[in-house]
């Protein structure tokens, strides 16, 4: 029973941006599929993303930070400063109505994405400096988010700092200390890397989830305003992913990185934690529905644009190999 459920897992991993669009469209047309997906279901559903990371997390993964202190500094100031400052002028240049904007603010000030270390690991990157610059932004994430957020959309919403800091340090310090715990205590059992196996799968069904939700509670807005809204909406966190990738290869340039360095850094920046993004934006910016708009597309797009990414890197490989 427990081989093909790895095996299930793997797949899920190797396939994780195929099944989150193929989940996104399936519930456009089913849309009381994950309407379930709502509120503290969709908290506790982040919650459980986050343990599987603190799940794969080893004190050596943690120690990396202390290590490798300027690599992780100069990861965590690109981060925090090129996705919130390039998400707020693709918000003026395309005129965004306030509550598309709140959302791919909240992506921008969001910290990075748990399929990173994934990505860098395929497109043979630094997966140590990965690990450390997810581990740095996540727990950087109660303070930066809020604090971000209040310089960049305030002008739009009263923003809820206090409020905000409090649900990230619950959906996802808490949970990955908690994930972190267990892999300490029960590492050394033989029975801990099977579970550990299945944790990628799980992450990426969770994902899913939260995905199918946010479709089934924007799917009339999405249905009454056309194709336009999300050919409009995709056009803004596509610049937004695309400009993060670029400038985030261009810091680890100027930071005279080397080439895996330099990818990692590259594939940090650009992909960001849009299941956080996507909770937040359901829970303090409720009057706002379509904010939760551009934190869905950006789940499904950061995966297929990491993964295309990832595939570039290694085309460039075996072109300079040749």
């Amino acid at each position: 029973m427990i081989q093909p459920l790895q095996s299930l897992s793997r797949w899920l991993a190797e396939h994780a941006s195929l099944f989150v669009t193929a989940i996104a469209v399936l519930t456009f047309f089913v849309p009381d599929l994950f309407g379930w997906v709502r509120g503290t279901t969709q908290t506790v559903i982040l919650g459980i993303i986050m343990l599987t990371m603190g799940l794969t997390l080893t004190t050596q993964d943690f120690r990396i930070l202390a290590r490798r202190p300027l690599d992780i500094l100069i990861g965590a100031c690109a981060q925090f400063f090129i996705m919130p400052c390039v998400a707020y002028l693709l918000v003026h240049v395309f005129r965004l109505e306030p509550a598309l904007a709140l959302g791919i603010l909240l992506v921008g000030c969001c910290p990075g994405g748990v399929s990173s270390n994934i990505m860098s690991y395929l497109c043979h990157g630094d997966v140590a400096f990965s690990v450390g610059m997810t581990c740095a932004s996540t727990l950087l994430a109660p303070v930066m988010t809020p604090l971000l957020m209040e310089l960049t959309a305030g002008e739009i919403i009263e923003i809820d700092a206090i409020g905000m800091f409090l649900n990230i340090l619950i959906v996802t310090i808490i949970p990955v200390a908690i994930g972190c715990f267990l892999n300490y205590t029960y590492s050394r059992r033989k029975s801990f890397p099977t579970v550990q196996s299945l944790m990628p799968g799980l992450s990426v069904t969770c994902l899913a989830c939260i995905v199918g939700g946010v479709i089934s509670t924007v799917h009339d807005d999405l249905v009454a305003r056309g194709l336009m809204l999300f050919l409009w909406t995709f056009a803004v966190v596509f610049c937004h992913n695309t400009l993060g990738y670029i400038l985030g290869y261009t810091a680890g340039s100027l930071a005279r990185f080397s080439t895996a360095k330099k990818r990692t850094i590259s594939i940090e920046v650009g992909m960001q934690n849009a299941g956080l993004a996507t909770v937040l934006a359901g829970t303090f910016f409720a009057a706002q529905p379509l904010s939760v708009l551009p934190c869905a597309i950006s789940c499904a797009w950061h995966s297929i644009s990491g993964t295309i990414l990832a595939g570039l890197f290694l085309r460039r490989d075996k072109h300079i190999a040749r």
